[in-house]
């Protein structure tokens, strides 16, 4: 065939180039359907990002209340959480045992009905997703209706099982936001996003690409925690109702953008 030939034969077709778009970018000859799509992938990871960073803040008003009102406890924290058990157990003075340990047994098992869960789950926004996100919502508000109706006192049977239900309402979330998956997003530690803030920057390795995301994070835990330490001053109960209120607002808004994400 001559090479008109081949090019009216291509034309007939629609294949004018053999070509492929680079990743990230969209083919202006792409179908109409195809462009949008790939607009609104780009869009989908920013509504996560979103949602995850509510949940980064919500766990800065979870971990002010297990600090400050529950025997100086992590519930989400879990680096500080073991350090603050290890030195307990080494015999420093005013360092609590129990509730570290409990608040890490609550965690751990919540992470891994997470991953149990999800272990089959396709995609990064299903519908078990909503639903976990739902049940940690429920165990928050449980722990928040506990500490606004009774009296709890620091080192009671009612305090370490609040401390249960926070951890394990912690490590659920964790283990789904880690399969929602995105990127330098744990919605529960900051450590990891510090480091790469500061090893990425322009004084480091000079790749700031995720700086923006990563600022967020860490001032939004912060923001949280003092917003859970203010929120004490009025009652123990108020910050993890709002962490609670918080949690339920992810979980509806992601079953609403649902249908979106799994275009």
């Amino acid at each position: 065939m001559t090479s008109n030939g081949k090019d009216v034969d291509r034309h007939r077709r629609g294949n004018f180039s053999t070509s492929r778009p680079a990743a990230g970018t969209i083919d202006a000859d792409a179908p109409m359907f195809a462009r949008l799509c790939a607009v609104t992938t780009d869009l989908d990871e920013r509504w996560r990002l979103a949602l995850m960073l509510a949940l980064t803040f919500g766990t800065g008003v979870i971990d002010a209340v297990g600090f400050l009102g529950l025997d100086q406890v992590f519930t989400g924290n879990m680096t500080g959480n073991v350090v603050i058990l290890g030195m307990g157990i080494a015999g420093a003075e005013d360092l609590p045992i129990l509730g570290p340990f409990v608040a890490l047994v609550g965690f751990l098992a919540g992470a891994t009905i997470g991953g149990r869960a999800l272990r089959r789950a396709p995609g990064h926004w299903t519908g078990r997703v909503t639903v976990l996100f739902g049940v940690v919502s429920i165990a928050l508000l449980s722990a928040a209706i506990v500490l606004l109706t009774v009296e709890v006192a620091q080192g009671t049977t009612t305090a370490y099982g609040v401390t249960t239900t926070l951890g394990a309402a912690m490590g659920l979330q964790a283990a789904t936001a880690r399969y929602v998956a995105v990127r330098e997003i744990t919605t529960v530690v900051v450590t990891s996003t510090l480091t790469g803030l500061a090893a990425d920057s322009v004084l480091g390795a000079g790749k700031p690409g995720s700086s923006g995301r990563r600022v967020l994070a860490v001032l939004l835990i912060t923001a949280g925690a003092a917003t859970g330490a203010l929120l004490l001053q009025v009652h123990i109960g108020l910050g993890v109702l709002l962490a609670a209120g918080i949690c339920a607002g992810v979980a509806a808004l992601g079953a609403w953008r649902r249908p979106v994400m799994q275009m």
